[in-house]
């Protein structure tokens, strides 16, 4: 699997199996970029330089390399930890301002329900519906939904137990009626 980067105008790319973890092979070549950045800047881009310029860097590559090779090596683990605990910490942030600005809007005054905008040329009738609406919309659908659905699992629970609980009704009655009446 091929993996490359673009920094500065500059490629670096990496080839590796496909079971090697993407993350880590990118962080690899963040790694290689910022060494690279940092040893020789804006010198990279001249228009003449000689071919194999930057032969010395291969000492840096090699360590790297070295350093990466074992993915289940654990520095290598550590950063793939490290990563995953920022996603999952920009992702809880989302989730949060999510939460927050849909709560937020619905405090906002509320605004008729409906207002539409009719263009005469062409047919169209726009509409704008406001968040509070939608909201409520949506919670009213959801209970509508949820009496449904209860009254679907009731249904098919008479269909299941009823024609057993009648029978065993009747059995018993007749024995009611039988033995002590």
């Amino acid at each position: 699997m091929g993996s490359y980067l673009l920094a500065d105008q500059i490629c670096y790319l990496t080839i590796t199996d496909k079971s090697y973890p993407r993350k880590l092979a990118f962080s690899y070549l963040q790694e290689l970029a910022k060494e690279f950045g940092t040893s020789y800047g804006t010198e990279a881009l001249k228009p003449n330089l000689r071919p194999y310029a930057f032969v010395q860097f291969d000492t840096f590559i090699s360590a790297t390399k070295r350093v990466y090779q074992d993915s289940r090596a654990q520095t290598n683990l550590d950063r793939l930890n490290v990563e995953l605990q920022d996603v999952t910490r920009v992702m809880t942030k989302n989730i949060e301002d999510l939460i927050y600005r849909g709560d937020s809007l619905d405090r906002i005054t509320p605004r008729p329900p409906l207002r539409t905008l009719h263009l005469l040329m062409s047919g169209l009738v726009l509409m704008w519906v406001g968040m509070s609406t939608l909201s409520s919309s949506l919670r009213d659908e959801s209970a509508k939904y949820r009496k449904q659905a209860r009254n679907i699992n009731l249904m098919a629970m008479w269909r299941q137990y009823g024609p057993v609980g009648i029978i065993a009704f009747f059995f018993l009655f007749v024995i009611y009626w039988r033995f002590f009446w």
